[in-house]
């Protein structure tokens, strides 16, 4: 099955090209350099691996009973990680076919390359975040082509006790609390290879962003866009500035490609100065949601209040991630910082205040988001709450739920449902994940993921193109340094006491798998982290055949 080419590849080609164009000759030089030893690499490893694979059971009882949790290094299933887990998705990965009809893996290499390995956070765990923060995972115009049959069909992989042997005692690592949660399924067949305690509801922290991906992805498609507009009301001559809900909407100069605010002021300053108006009335609507917008915990860093009409998630900074002091009333700072845009044009506004645009009002000008392709990819690289947030009520609104966080919970919950995903025990309560009465098992984070690998669903393919590299992007930048860089993909989540990690892995015999491991009552979250990499790493390694 070929997927359609999606508009956003379509508008964002000559970029992409230009800067392929800039990193192509270093490219080049460096695959002319490497060839040859990554020939030699790939069967040079295969048996190491079959060999380390063998051997993992005493090494693991070392890791687990000879050491304190969270002392030993990330065992590594190569030597040079970053270069050999590279090498592995450039010749294993791409020959299995899992990922590559365009350049998904092959984007990744290129990204490494030209971005220089920029950082991420997690719900405030920092891993590393530039001022600039991290980017959205790159996009290719297809992936998992091979999941539909044919010469790059995924191999399925082997089940039985030798998975057992490898992840059982990896799990016991008394770093990963009293209460944890595994299962490992084969995405090309759908099937459970491996599973301990999976049916089991355990806090998912950051990892409830798959969940919420898939649903609005799922209520909405892969191509809707969120519009803010300005909007005149015919009588009163008031300009109202309505909010579509984009968290993701810039005030900023350089909008690398997201919806611009100033592009908003200089359209509606030219529509109202051809109909001979210079001073307007200026109030804001932000009624596409509805409730509270604090979030349950609180005012917090990490989340700004969950506003229909805010630009750069509130911040009071010029960051795009990770935790900062958020301004208090979103969407009246966002019209104030119009309103200056309209000034700069020749437009004299009041002092802004709230209001609701009629059905009689006139569009004078609009701004849209890049596709939700695009904003889905941003939320799981970057662990993005705010844009989370955005969504599960995006989901409540198209499902005609309520737009607050109850309404986007029962909507997430009733789109999984029409998946036929396995929902028992699960309860949502927000999108993001902060909310500690979030419930979902390891069988549904593993369900979503086949789900989205599902050759006959490719608007739900940026749930995986969008969770973090190992080694690379997102919150997984500095993490897997002597691990399965460039192999694991996965979304982290961290809260008090909890440590998951869910995503996908090809394994040393180029099968794709998909895996979830929670972890609640932990103690040392570093020692907890470094227990979950440990065990995606040996997934990567273990052929287990």
């Amino acid at each position: 099955m070929v997927v359609p080419e999606p508009r956003l590849w379509r508008t964002a080609r000559p970029h992409v090209v230009r800067a392929a164009n800039a990193v192509r000759p270093r490219l080049a030089r460096a695959a002319d350099a490497v060839r040859p030893g990554m020939t030699r690499a790939t069967d040079t490893v295969r048996p190491y691996l079959a060999r380390t694979a063998a051997a993992m059971k005493p090494q693991v009882t070392r890791l687990t009973g000879g050491s304190r949790p969270g002392t030993v290094k990330t065992w590594q299933y190569t030597a040079g990680a970053a270069t050999a887990g590279l090498a592995l998705a450039a010749t294993v990965v791409t020959a299995a076919g899992p990922w590559d009809s365009t350049g998904q893996r092959t984007a990744e290499r290129d990204r490494a390359v030209a971005l220089g390995r920029t950082g991420g956070t997690d719900h405030g765990a920092g891993s590393g975040t530039t001022a600039a923060g991290p980017r959205p995972a790159p996009s290719a115009a297809s992936v998992l082509v091979g999941l539909g049959g044919g010469a790059n069909t995924v191999k399925s992989a082997p089940t039985g006790k030798a998975l057992a042997g490898v992840l059982g005692p990896l799990l016991g690592n008394p770093a990963l609390g009293a209460r944890h949660t595994a299962s490992v399924v084969d995405v090309a067949g759908g099937r459970r290879l491996y599973g301990a305690g999976a049916g089991t509801a355990l806090i998912p922290a950051s990892t409830t962003k798959i969940a919420t991906a898939v649903a609005a992805l799922s209520a909405l498609g892969a191509d809707h866009r969120l519009t803010t507009r300005a909007a005149l009301e015919p009588d009163t001559k008031e300009l109202v500035l309505v909010g579509g809900g984009d968290p993701t909407l810039t005030a900023r100069a350089a909008t690398d490609g997201w919806a611009s605010l100033r592009e908003l002021a200089r359209q509606t300053a030219t529509a109202l100065k051809k109909r001979d108006l210079t001073t307007v009335t200026l109030s804001y609507d932000k009624t596409l949601y509805a409730g509270p917008e604090i979030h349950p915990i609180g005012v917090n860093d990490n989340l700004a209040p969950v506003s229909a009409l805010m630009a750069d998630e509130a911040r009071t900074d010029d960051s795009s991630s990770g935790p900062v002091a958020r301004v208090s009333d979103p969407a009246a700072d966002a019209t104030r910082t119009f309103a200056r845009f309209l000034a700069d044009d020749g437009i004299r506004t009041s002092s802004p205040g709230p209001s609701k645009a009629t059905g009689r009002a006139e569009n004078l000008a609009e701004v849209s988001s890049p596709p939700l392709s695009a904003l889905v990819e941003r939320m799981l690289t970057n662990s993005d709450n705010d844009i989370a947030e955005a969504l599960a009520r995006q989901t409540a609104v198209a499902d005609g739920q309520r737009a607050d966080f109850e309404g986007g919970g029962k909507a997430i919950r009733a789109q999984l449902k029409k998946l036929g995903l396995p929902l028992a025990g699960a309860a949502f309560h927000d999108g993001s994940g902060l909310d500690r009465a979030d419930r979902l098992t390891a069988d549904l984070l593993t369900a979503l993921l086949v789900k989205a690998g599902d050759p006959d669903r490719p608007q739900l393919r940026p749930v995986l193109t969008g969770l973090p590299v190992a080694g690379f992007t997102g919150t997984l930048t500095s993490r897997y340094t002597d691990g399965a860089a460039g192999v694991v993909r996965a979304k982290t989540g961290t809260l008090t006491g909890v440590n998951t990690l869910a995503g996908t892995v090809v394994d040393q015999d180029g099968r794709l798998l998909a895996f979830a491991f929670l972890a609640s009552e932990t103690t040392d979250p570093a020692a907890a982290q470094s227990a979950l990499d440990r065990t995606a790493s040996a997934l990567a390694a273990c052929g287990c055949g």
